[in-house]
Formats: structure tokens, C-alpha cells, sequence
């Protein structure tokens, strides 16, 4: 265990932490609301009761202080951005509810009761509390723990439970059954004459039953399921035992604590009060350059998409400014963008001519050139995959654009007309494009189809002198002579002299 002093300072440092994290948070224009125990009771009942939308929590608690929505992780930069769950499906697929969740807590044990009941782990809760209803579940674990009930007999049961409310509870006499085929009947009767289960063609007699047999008969169905009911009410007899071994059990107050609905410091009204203001840039700027010393312009290159999101959010409400961040204006969607499966617009905002106030991202003339040649001007490609989110600078004849990644339904909602008209142009955009492909695969296969009537063999696409020569026989043999007279009188110039008589010339030539 650390020293008194050791947890003071650690106390101190946390909840200088927590301040801090208070103070960005109304920076940012979040609403901050305290928690009387565990934050995520809060989250819960806040979810309850319809304030917020989901949780983002990774303990499982949050269900059984009633929350109906719980994103367990954030992945950004992913197809699947969200691990959510429901607690509808939770419902539909294993068919509990709150009360139930609750109960295999104290069963199997939770944060503030970390032993629960020995011997039973999830499985067997499961198991157990799904023989209950939810309004009858809590109640039953008092009166078990209590010892004032014990499990036996059938006495309780969900209408899941398929011996429960059974009318299979007084045994009767079973039937004598043959030997050798297993059906209702004796086996002297069944070897003079087969049983009405065994009828044969040649009228041999009943058939050997199988290994593993089971007769269909009403009977050995009866007794099997009061087999079966003897055996699943011994096994809940053995739980309710353990249950009553364990002292306190149920605890009062964790029940209580999950079933709250005051889990906060509210006002008089006993409401939360839940506004959003709007972020203070400026004051963010200079809070995370004192605490991370980050660079202003890293900050507010950070803070463009948020700011941007807020304006466009405003002006479809039509309580914006006249200018983004009192500088930037909407210029245009300059394209569609596709990143991680998800569309988006890429907005372009253009500089104001009179803007005022603190810029947006402070940028030197060396460092605005490197960003102009990192944006990718695209255009025709309406699926990039991967592409950075940070917001591109353009300069175009000594004006300043801004790119950033938008969602389509706020864009649309709040520039409609620019919208309707960026799909037009796509649109003929696309056209054009598709008649110059169908033109062009056009003239190929135009091609290809002259081609194709000269060059009908292989041969003939590598045509070869002996080709030549086999397709006119007249006239091959007249240019063969030909050739060899041109070739007799090269050589016969080289080798040959007028002092050579014909005969010898002869000689010199063919041998």
C-alpha cells in the first residue's frame, strides 16, 4: 500500500488533471456536468432519458445503470469507426433485460463487488437468471439469499423454459417395451407376428433396433422429460445452495445504486442542464500552447474542420456569421471525395477580400508553396481512398483558397443551390467522358476489323520470302532465276577476270 502522502499527491495531481480537462472542455463549447459516483452512471442516465445519444464508455456498467446505446471504442481512420452495442439486441438476441444484466452482476461479480457468488461463473448465471422474468428476478435473489425460497418442484420459471408450466409432473406406469426392436410390446408377441412399427415386405418379423435407439412412443417421451425436469431442478437447487452460502447476498445498495436515477449535481429543477456554446478559438489557441506547446498555426489548422462544421451547421439554421472565422467565405464544392468507404465534399472557401480578425493558419511563403504542391488537383477522380484530412491551401492568381473535407447532407443542407449546381456539372462531366470512351473503343474495333481482313494467319502476320515465293509459282521461279543471276554475276565480278576462259569461270562458280 503507498504512503498517506504519496496518495495526497496523487489525489492532487489528479484533480488538477481533471480541472484541466474541465477548463478545454468549456474551451470548446462542451457542456460539463459532475457526477456523484461513476461517470458513466451519468452517461447512462443521461441515455436513458434521451439527453444524449450514446455512451462512449468502455465498461460494461453502463447497461445496468440503463443506458441503451454504448460505443465501447472510437477507431478513426477506418471503415468501421465505431464498436457499438444496443441494448435492444442484447434483448432480442439473448432475451435479457436490464434486471437480468443486473442480477448476473451480483451473480458473477462487478466493480463493487468484485467476489459475487462462488462456483457460478457466466455461463451458469446466464443459465439461471433466464428461468426468471425481469420483474420477478431481483425479488427471487432476496428471497433465495435470505433463505426463504429454495428452487424445487418447478415452482418458477420463465415462459422460455421448456419444462416450466409443464403438466408432466406426476409420473405414470412406462409400458413394457420388446427387447429386440424396442417398441412398445412384448418380445413373445413381437416373434410371432411383427409390431406395427416393424411391418416388413416379406413379413420376416420386427427389425433389430439400433445402436443409441429411442422409441417415439408417448410413453418414453413422458419420461423422458420428467428426466429431464429432475435433473434441471437439481441443478437449480444447487445454485439457490450456493446463493444462500454467500452472506449479504444480494447487496441492497449496489441494486439500488444501478437502479438510480440521481446520478448528478443538477440544478433545483433536478434536470440537467445541457447547452452548447461555441468554441473560443482564440483562448484554445492559447491554452494548448501553455499545457502541449504546440505551435499556433499546428492548433489552428486543428481546429479548421471543427470551426467549419459549426459554421456550415449554422448557416442551414441561418444564425452563421457572414464568414468563416471572419475571413473565409464559401467559394465552391470542388469535387467528391471518397475516403475509408465514406463520401464526402471537398469544400473550397475562398479568402475575403476585407477579412479581419486572427488568421486561421499562419503560413510563410516558402511553407505555402510546399502546400500548394501537396494538393492534388483531381478533379475527374471521384474515388480517393486514402488522402490526408488536413486542410489544403491553394493560391490562385494572388488568392487564397481553402480545401476541406465536408459532410454532403450539412453542405447540401446549407448551400442547396451550390450543391445542385456542382452535380449538374458532374453529371455532363461524366457524360462527355462516356461518349469520348464509347468513340474511342469505337474506332478501335474499327481497327481491329481491317485488320483482321489482311492479316488472316499467323503466317501472313510474319510473312517470310518462302510465302512469298510458294503463293505464284510463275513468278517465283522467274525472280528465283533472276536472283540467282543477280547473285552468279556479284560473284562472278568479284572472283571473276577476263583472263579466265568461260569454262573455267564455270567451274569457279558451281563448285
Amino acid at each position: 500500500m503507498p504512503e498517506d502522502g504519496v496518495l495526497v499527491e496523487r489525489n492532487q495531481a489528479f484533480r488538477k488533471c481533471v480541472k484541466e480537462c474541465v477548463e478545454l472542455l468549456e474551451l470548446l463549447g462542451m457542456p460539463v456536468l459532475e457526477a456523484r459516483g461513476e461517470a458513466e452512471a451519468l452517461c447512462a442516465q443521461l441515455n436513458y432519458e434521451g439527453h444524449v445519444d450514446a455512451c462512449i464508455t468502455a465498461d460494461s456498467d453502463a447497461f445496468l445503470f440503463g443506458a441503451s446505446c454504448v460505443i465501447k471504442c472510437i477507431h478513426p481512420n477506418s471503415r468501421e469507426p465505431f464498436e457499438c452495442y444496443h441494448i435492444s439486441d442484447i434483448e432480442d438476441g439473448l432475451g435479457l433485460r436490464r434486471n437480468h444484466l443486473i442480477a448476473i452482476a451480483l451473480l458473477v461479480g462487478n466493480d463493487h463487488d468484485l467476489r459475487g457468488v462462488q462456483g457460478i461463473g457466466v455461463d451458469k448465471a446466464l443459465r439461471f437468471v433466464k428461468t426468471f422474468s425481469e420483474e420477478e428476478i431481483l425479488n427471487s435473489l432476496k428471497e433465495i439469499g435470505n433463505g426463504e425460497k429454495l428452487l424445487c418442484e418447478g415452482d418458477a420459471g420463465s415462459a422460455d423454459d421448456p419444462l416450466h408450466g409443464s403438466d408432466i409432473i406426476s409420473p405414470k406406469p412406462r409400458p413394457s417395451h420388446c427387447s429386440f426392436c424396442g417398441h412398445p410390446g412384448s418380445k413373445r408377441d413381437h416373434f410371432k407376428f411383427s409390431c406395427a412399427d416393424c411391418i416388413t415386405s416379406d413379413g420376416a418379423g420386427c427389425l433389430k433396433k439400433p445402436d443409441r435407439f429411442k422409441c417415439d412412443c408417448s410413453s418414453c417421451h413422458m419420461d423422458r422429460k420428467r428426466k429431464e425436469q429432475k435433473k434441471h431442478e437439481s441443478w437449480r437447487i444447487k445454485v439457490c445452495e450456493r446463493i444462500t452460502l454467500e452472506s449479504n447476498f444480494p447487496n441492497d445498495e449496489i441494486i439500488k445504486m444501478y437502479l438510480s436515477n440521481n446520478h448528478g449535481y443538477f440544478d433545483g429543477s433536478g434536470r440537467p442542464h445541457i447547452s452548447w456554446n461555441r468554441p473560443q478559438s482564440e483562448m484554445l489557441v492559447d491554452f494548448l500552447a501553455f499545457h502541449q506547446h504546440w505551435e499556433p498555426s499546428y492548433i489552428r489548422q486543428k481546429l479548421l474542420p471543427m470551426m467549419s462544421t459549426i459554421y456550415l451547421r449554422d448557416v442551414a439554421t441561418n444564425t452563421a456569421d457572414e464568414l468563416l472565422c471572419d475571413q473565409y467565405e464559401f467559394d465552391s464544392v470542388h469535387r467528391v471525395k471518397t475516403r475509408y468507404g465514406y463520401q464526402f465534399f471537398v469544400v473550397k472557401w475562398k479568402k475575403a477580400l476585407l477579412a479581419s480578425g486572427g488568421t486561421v493558419c499562419e503560413i510563410s511563403d516558402d511553407s505555402a508553396g510546399s502546400w500548394q504542391r501537396e494538393v492534388i488537383d483531381v478533379d475527374d477522380q471521384d474515388d480517393i481512398s486514402e488522402e490526408s484530412e488536413v486542410p489544403q491551401i491553394q493560391v490562385v492568381d494572388g488568392t487564397w483558397f481553402l480545401l476541406t473535407d465536408e459532410d454532403i447532407e450539412l453542405v447540401t443542407a446549407a448551400f442547396p443551390e451550390e450543391v445542385h449546381r456542382f452535380l449538374k456539372e458532374k453529371e455532363q462531366k461524366e457524360s462527355k467522358r462516356g461518349k469520348s470512351i464509347s468513340s474511342a473503343s469505337e474506332g478501335t474495333e474499327s481497327e481491329l476489323a481491317k485488320s483482321k481482313g489482311v492479316q488472316l494467319s499467323i503466317t501472313e502476320f510474319y510473312q517470310s520470302t518462302k510465302v512469298l515465293y510458294q503463293a505464284k509459282p510463275a513468278d517465283g521461279i522467274g525472280n528465283a532465276s533472276k536472283s540467282f543471276r543477280d547473285g552468279s554475276s556479284k560473284k562472278k565480278s568479284k572472283g571473276s577476270s577476263s583472263n579466265f576462259s568461260k569454262s573455267v569461270r564455270r567451274r569457279l562458280l558451281f563448285d
